[in-house]
């Protein structure tokens, strides 16, 4: 019985020596290590996803760099050469989500009447915390006092600034002392924080449904707003 014949399966390269070629059989291991390796700028990037996940996971405590390394497939030196260490990398992967979020949130209140920014800023942040579970997670944590000192508390700080200067706009056009403002942002940026914490843990109703009901308390809140608050029962 004759059987037909296989195609060659060895990987095959050539190369040519004074006009004389010569073949050589490449083995599939070697074959496969190339294709592995990654250019700087990727294994960084691969080494920043899966730092961002296992800190999300078990925090930074919690993650060792054995664990980092070990999910990524490379060796420990791999990380070390590029980040310094665990702290080096965690460093960069909070600094990577406090930029994005922070540039969410920025555009969301570049332009608009104060409900509109309100409402935006309460719904981008939302869908920050909805899209970036694992982002969000590592900003939510304590940050290890050995780490960057960046942390969810600086973010949330640096975004009540921003959002202030919505409410000093808002305050004025309604008369009302603009000293009050940066209370009222930090009361809507805790608010819309712990929400989403909150929300997390149930995943329902759809952030939108959320940032609506936000942003109608904080508004309608402002909108009754006295001139001279006063604790009436005290």
């Amino acid at each position: 019985m004759l059987f037909p014949r296989r195609p060659n399966l060895w990987p095959f390269a050539a190369e040519t020596v004074g006009g004389v070629t010569y073949g050589r059989v490449v083995s599939f291991g070697i074959m496969a290590s190339h294709s592995r390796r990654l250019r700087a700028s990727e294994r960084r990037a691969q080494l920043v996803d899966t730092g961002r996940s296992a800190f999300a996971e078990q925090g930074y405590e919690g993650t060792s760099v054995e664990e980092i390394a070990k999910r990524a497939k490379v060796s420990k030196p791999i990380i070390y050469e590029h980040f310094g260490g665990k702290e080096g990398l965690y460093a960069v992967v909070v600094d990577r989500e406090m930029s994005y979020v922070e540039r969410r949130i920025i555009e969301a209140i570049s332009s608009g009447s104060p409900r509109e920014r309100v409402e935006r800023a309460s719904l981008a942040f939302l869908n920050y915390v909805r899209d970036h579970p694992d982002g969000f997670a590592v900003l939510s944590q304590d940050s290890p006092l050995t780490s960057s000192p960046d942390t969810m508390s600086s973010l949330l700080n640096d975004m009540a600034d921003r959002v202030g200067d919505v409410f000093v706009l808002a305050l004025q056009d309604a008369g009302y002392d603009t000293k009050a403002a940066p209370i009222y942002a930090n009361a809507l940026i805790g608010m819309i924080t712990f929400v989403g914490k909150w929300w997390t843990e149930h995943r329902k109703p759809p952030v939108e449904e959320v940032a609506k009901h936000i942003s109608a308390l904080a508004w309608m809140g402002l909108r009754h707003l006295p001139k001279r608050p006063s604790l009436e029962h005290v």
